[in-house]
């Protein structure tokens, strides 16, 4: 970690707070259609659209977020960042009423819930904006929402580098996901010039390598896959190739998105997978494409990033 990071993280106060339930934080703006929902960014604002015509119109609402994703009636939001590099990690329930609220500090950069909606994984910029770049320095961060545990950082966990002990300086986790029991998960590993896929448990505080160049992970529904993005001949200079693996055989896919993917893909359902990419004016678009490496990519929903899996329709 660089010195500028560590002094940056020194000076982080990180309290996990916990707020009046209830309390609102955004008006709807409109009535809901009937059927599943998509949760997106629109223009920094929590958006939600009909996942049967997710081009279609969308219910914008008043909250700002600069990630957010959702799943089984959970909520979660990064916060745009404020002066000092602050942010926030705000928990909200299915009618966008604060739960929960934790200040953090950095650049908003991936975010997570399980599966039930119980646990909520971050990952922030402490130093730096890209992992192409050398020097970035990250910190990734676990909720439970129903315990009240916090983990400020991964860095705290016990690390097993190829069934070895591991410690060193320049560790750096992020982009977890979690399995279905709600103490597994899968996560990025940085290190001395390599990057792991990793699998966490939570309760222990342990994680583990189990092979490299597997950055961004996101476990499928089912619980057999993993969609990645994999550094071009392990450069990421060169940008990433999204992919998927299977667990039992190890076998990987790439898909047939040949854009680089800096993202954190989300599985629609387990045949589909969905990213952001933006544009040379910087506008965002969510795109979609097959899990199995057929078919060809397609434009799930312009002017939205952050994609979350569907839902049934709530009333917010």
């Amino acid at each position: 970690m660089t010195a500028l990071a560590a002094l940056l993280l020194a000076g982080v106060v990180v309290t996990y707070t916990a707020l009046a339930k209830d309390q609102p934080v955004a008006a709807r703006s409109g009535p809901l259609k009937d059927g599943p929902r998509l949760q997106v960014l629109t223009n920094g604002r929590l958006s939600t659209v009909s996942a049967s015509d997710p081009g279609g119109p969308r219910e914008v609402t008043e909250v700002q977020c600069d990630r957010a994703y959702s799943t089984a009636g959970t909520v979660a939001c990064l916060k745009p960042v404020g002066p000092l590099s602050a942010t926030g990690l705000v928990v909200m329930d299915a009618s966008l009423r604060q739960r929960t609220a934790l200040p953090l500090k950095g650049f908003p950069n991936r975010l997570r819930v399980s599966s039930t909606g119980r646990m909520v994984a971050w990952t922030l910029f402490i130093d730096g904006h890209s992992y192409a770049t050398t020097g970035f320095s990250t910190q990734a961060g676990i909720l439970d929402t129903r315990t009240g545990r916090l983990v400020k950082t991964l860095e705290d966990f016990t690390i097993t580098v190829d069934g070895r002990p591991y410690r060193n300086s320049d560790v750096n986790f992020w982009g977890v996901t979690f399995t279905g029991d709600d103490n597994r998960f899968y996560a990025t590993l940085s290190t001395n010039g390599h990057r792991y896929l990793v699998e966490g448990d939570f309760a222990a505080k342990t994680v583990r390598t189990l092979r490299e160049n597997v950055e961004c992970p996101s476990l499928s529904p089912d619980g057999t896959r993993i969609a990645y993005k994999s550094a071009v001949d392990a450069d990421p200079k060169k940008g990433w190739r999204l992919s998927v693996l299977d667990l039992a055989t190890q076998r990987i896919t790439p898909l047939a998105e040949t854009h680089s993917v800096d993202d954190q893909a989300v599985w629609l359902d387990d045949r589909t997978v969905a990213y952001a990419l933006q544009t040379s004016d910087g506008t965002n678009n969510t795109w979609s494409v097959p899990a199995d490496g057929t078919g060809s990519p397609r434009l799930l929903i312009p002017g939205a990033n952050s994609p979350s899996p569907p839902e049934p329709p709530t009333s917010r």
